[in-house]
C-alpha cells in the first residue's frame, strides 16, 4: 500500500514512467481520476492502482 494517499502529477509521470502531457491527457479524458485542490491537481493513489490494474487485465 502506498503510503501518500494523494499523488502529484509529477509523481504519476515518475510511476507511469509517461510525460506531462500524457498524464494531463488521461485525466482530461477521465481515464486517470483526479480531484482539484485549489489550483492544485492531485490524483489518488488508488485511482492510480485501478488504472494500472484496469491496463493489465486488459493486456491478459
Amino acid at each position: 500500500m502506498r503510503d501518500e494517499k494523494l499523488l502529484t502529477v509529477p509523481d504519476v509521470m515518475a510511476r507511469l514512467k509517461l510525460g506531462r502531457s500524457t498524464v494531463y491527457d488521461l485525466i482530461r479524458s477521465r481515464r486517470l481520476p483526479s480531484i482539484t485542490i485549489g489550483r492544485a491537481r492531485r490524483i489518488p493513489s488508488i485511482a492510480l492502482d485501478d488504472y494500472i490494474q484496469r491496463h493489465l487485465e486488459e493486456a491478459a
